[in-house]
């Protein structure tokens, strides 16, 4: 075994079975935040996906998988309320979707920052508070004897979440001289700050290493754990989150599979969803290798009306 494949801290394959059929148990009891009945959606003319059925409960962890230009971000765009449904219907937390919902945290793909941003890492948690306001900065605010008790309630606010994803060390520090996984932590924080019921991370592992792929995937985890938050997660590989997961969302040619990692990454129904030979094999560590999958989805006029 290389040192790579020690690295990851594998999960038994039964063990992580059993995890799977409890979680799902338990979640099952919940209420859902999320509903989406024969839904579709076309950016630009091409339809990316469509009769999707999803009902995602509270406190599931949820990835959304497939190949570049399939609609995965567009997928949490629509559950911002960013991207409207050609078609069907979404309702999030009871009511139809709507944008600036404060109880839906959103963090983008990653952004990176120079070296020389001098910025404070908390100060980047703060933006997911008043980063959409005008005026004078909170500072001014408390200068001029206004807002005082706001101010404090926020400062208070930004601390919990920067100790929530364990931050609480390096905050202080300019973000431009922290690793890839301590901005990714802050950045998590900024999107946490507000208190939301649902976490909407796009790619949150790009461009980190293997070690604080594992160290955000698990945060992350205990995050929905702990404080019921529902996460949904786009992703390009599925490994680092694998242990963690309750269910996949995998999107591809328009069409979306639905179910346990075990249910969906398969030969048989990615071979079925792309229609054409798909293989999956599980190296010994438990990874999963996905064979023969295109690696950009491209809808020829063919494609752009056609019905599901």
């Amino acid at each position: 075994m290389t040192s790579k494949s020690r690295d990851i801290d594998p999960v038994p394959q039964p063990t992580r079975i059993q995890a799977n059929a409890r979680a799902e148990a338990f979640i099952s009891t919940r209420q859902n935040v999320v509903q989406l009945e024969r839904a579709g959606v076309r950016r630009g003319g091409r339809l990316l996906w469509c009769n999707m059925e999803l009902n995602v409960r509270q406190g599931e962890f949820i990835a959304i998988l497939g190949p570049n230009g399939a609609g995965k971000s567009t997928l949490l765009k629509t559950l911002l309320g960013l991207y409207p449904l050609h078609e069907g219907r979404l309702t999030v937390l009871g009511a139809p979707v709507r944008r600036g919902n404060p109880a839906v945290g959103y963090l983008p793909q990653r952004r990176t920052f120079d070296t020389d941003v001098r910025v404070r890492g908390r100060d980047i948690v703060q933006l997911g508070l008043d980063g959409t306001r005008w005026g004078l900065p909170v500072p001014m605010l408390k200068r001029f004897g206004g807002g005082k008790a706001r101010a404090r309630e926020e400062q208070r606010r930004v601390q919990q979440a920067i100790e929530l994803v364990g931050a609480t060390a390096y905050a202080h520090r300019p973000i431009g001289e922290l690793s890839g996984g301590e901005q990714q932590r802050l950045l998590i924080a900024q999107a946490l700050v507000t208190r939301p019921r649902i976490l909407l991370l796009d790619e949150p592992l790009d461009s980190l290493d293997l070690h604080s792929q594992q160290a955000v995937s698990a945060l992350i985890r205990s995050i929905s754990q702990e404080y019921q938050v529902t996460v949904l997660l786009v992703a390009h590989d599925i490994n680092p989150i694998l242990p963690y997961l309750d269910r996949v969302i995998y999107i591809g040619r328009g069409q979306t599979a639905i179910g346990t990692p075990q249910e969906v990454i398969t030969s048989e129904t990615l071979s079925q969803l792309y229609d054409s030979p798909i293989e999956v094999l599980q190296t010994r560590d438990g990874r999963l290798v996905v064979v023969g999958q295109p690696e950009q989805v491209t809808y020829h006029a063919t494609h752009s009306n056609r019905v599901c």
